[in-house]
């Protein structure tokens, strides 16, 4: 039977406890597990056998998270690590070798600029940085070592929705995978998946937890791309020396990425996720679609209250019909473009840091997808680290503020915002 999103958003991935009975995803806070018998763990060790070894590669409260998120995304597995970041060389990583590139857009969060542009490096990775919305920019930048396209699909934080269907026939044509960032839609929002992308990476520190409780990272593989069709990837195409000569997609098909970021992936670089973390953020996922949808609600009315505003000089919220990519709100996001966005005051840099300062329901973090309304002035923080010219097509101006729309009363927002836009003058 197929179920909907609300129903597997619950149940996905969640079977009670055959020990005890217990409904709720135990914590299964253990190191290791014991083995039937020596064959058993030749058998696991081999991976000719599915099961628990380590709990840096695999554990039952983990494995529930990751069935329940590829489920949502409508992928064949996916792998949980340690945080967002973590998730992004996850995803990468099988894929890559020094002296390849991957094209990237210039529309990301800061961090994640800083990871591609400085951090790769000392892998031997270049990332070469495109505007996504320039499909022959993003053709041009491609060469026979580009293993992948990186995007988001909201982009964090100016709300940018990315034309993910014309960017995957870009990358399709070259042989090489869309990676795409999912964590501003969230899987309630937007499936990446349905529009050609190969692998989906989230932040779960964001609206997949929900609560600011949480760090950890996704990485969940559609298992449709063929990783054998060239010799571009050796990692799964061919035979693997610490497995006496397996080969990833030869052996397991659809879930080659999958079992490679584990056994590999997981094993050598060792960005575990942990159980307790893993526990809060499938509680948090049982209300995905509730607080997705009181976000998008809340987000659209601020905005277009904000829009009219007159100490403001712009919104970028996808939501509002004035946004020069809301024609995508209906094709990508359909049920609305998620609660982030960034305001320009006509005050400048100054002005933004008066009104953060004024704010007081508003929590100034640097932390986006809480149930609580965040704000932050992403030019001296998130995104200090970049140029002038990396701001600006980032959507993080000096001028610019972050603003993280929550759950709570939306009057009330309003009128914290109001108060604090008179007293930045």
């Amino acid at each position: 039977m197929a179920y909907g999103f609300d129903t597997l958003q619950i149940h996905a991935g969640a079977h009670p406890d055959p020990a005890t009975g217990a409904r709720q995803v135990p914590i299964y806070q253990t190191t290791a597990y014991v083995f039937r018998d020596a064959e058993h763990a030749a058998a696991l060790f081999n991976l000719q056998e599915v099961g628990y070894i380590y709990s840096r590669l695999t554990n039952p409260t983990v494995a529930a998270l990751q069935e329940r998120v590829a489920t949502l995304e409508g992928g064949a597995g996916a792998v949980c690590c340690s945080s967002g970041h973590a998730a992004q060389i996850m995803a990468l990583f099988p894929l890559m070798q020094p002296g390849c590139n991957v094209v990237v857009s210039t529309r990301l969060y800061g961090g994640s600029v800083t990871q591609f542009s400085q951090t790769m490096k000392r892998f031997g990775w270049e990332a070469r940085f495109v505007d996504i919305d320039d499909m022959a920019a993003i053709d041009a930048a491609i060469d026979d070592n580009t293993r992948a396209v990186f995007c988001e699909s909201i982009a964090n934080p100016g709300g940018h929705i990315a034309d993910l269907r014309a960017i995957a026939d870009v990358a399709d044509k070259a042989g090489i995978p869309l990676i795409v960032d999912n964590t501003t839609a969230s899987p309630y929002l937007c499936r990446p998946i349905e529009h050609g992308a190969t692998l989906v990476v989230h932040s779960m520190t964001k609206y997949l937890t929900g609560n600011g409780t949480v760090t950890g990272g996704v990485v969940v593989d559609s298992g449709t791309f063929d990783w054998s069709a060239s010799d571009k990837f050796p990692s799964l195409s061919q035979p693997e020396p610490a497995y006496h000569g397996l080969k990833f997609h030869e052996t397991f098909g659809p879930l080659a990425f999958t079992f490679h970021g584990i056994a590999i992936g997981l094993r050598d670089l060792g960005m575990t996720l942990n159980p307790q973390a893993a526990h809060y953020t499938l509680m948090g996922i049982e209300t995905l679609s509730l607080r997705m949808e009181r976000h998008v609600e809340n987000a659209t009315r601020i905005a277009e209250w904000l829009e009219q505003h007159d100490r403001i000089a712009g919104v970028t919220y996808a939501g509002l019909k004035s946004s020069p990519v809301y024609d995508r709100v209906a094709k990508y996001c359909p049920r609305g473009a998620s609660g982030l966005f960034t305001v320009k005051l006509k005050g400048g840099y100054d002005a933004c840091v008066k009104m953060v300062d004024s704010l007081e329901l508003f929590s100034h973090v640097a932390n986006l997808g809480d149930t609580r309304s965040l704000v932050i002035h992403s030019a001296s923080t998130t995104h200090r680290q970049l140029t002038p010219e990396q701001q600006q097509a980032a959507g993080a101006s000096p001028d610019m503020v972050r603003i993280s729309i929550g759950t709570e009363d939306a009057n009330d927002l309003i009128a914290d915002l109001e108060q604090a836009l008179a007293k930045a003058g």
